[in-house]
């Protein structure tokens, strides 16, 4: 669990880091020497405009440190999400950012299926024909129910609706210590 001190960083390293890229510098924060920021996470940077998702990119499993990890997905959040066209400067005061720190990954039988809460769950599912992962506050905020989450999953994996009960795709869930610059 990270400190509030820590947290106020890491959203400061990924508005740093959008707008070193934006202004063609170096980022001008030096790292902490905190240990838990060195440790590798999954980790996730969404940007919001006014309320609206704007880009959101991330590192489903544990690749690299959580600086790292939080620097690159800020960038790619702003300037490699498909979805979207570029973050410019003139609307880098309208966006704040959200990070969303993951934990394992931890598989769900079919069996288990019943076990998986919305509002502290996010889901993963895996297998040969697609692959997909939607965050625990993405069932909050569409008032979703464990059934409509699982099912939105597959379709953000690109797999039919029931894909989740298949046994070629695993489902995993996880939970995530998500915080986020005021609006």
């Amino acid at each position: 669990m990270l400190t509030e001190e820590q947290k106020k960083f890491l959203l400061r390293l990924a508005r740093e880091s959008i707008l070193a890229h934006l202004e063609r510098r170096e980022i001008a924060l030096k790292d902490p020497t905190d240990q838990i920021l060195k440790e590798k996470r999954g980790a996730f940077v969404t940007l919001h405009k006014k309320d609206a998702l704007r880009g959101c990119i991330g590192y489903i499993k544990p690749y690299k440190p959580l600086l790292q990890t939080i620097k690159e997905m800020a960038r790619a959040a702003a300037f490699q999400d498909p979805r979207f066209p570029s973050v410019t400067l003139k609307e880098i005061d309208d966006i704040y950012i959200e990070i969303s720190i993951l934990s394992e990954l931890i598989p769900v039988s079919k069996e288990e299926l019943d076990d998986i809460t919305v509002g502290r769950d996010g889901l993963y599912i895996e297998g040969l024909y697609g692959s997909g992962l939607l965050l625990p506050q993405v069932a909050v905020e569409w008032n979703w129910d464990r059934e409509t989450f699982l099912k939105e999953t597959c379709h953000k994996a690109g797999l039919s609706a029931n894909s989740y009960l298949d046994p070629k795709y695993q489902v995993y869930r996880f939970t995530a210590e998500i915080f986020s610059e005021e609006k």
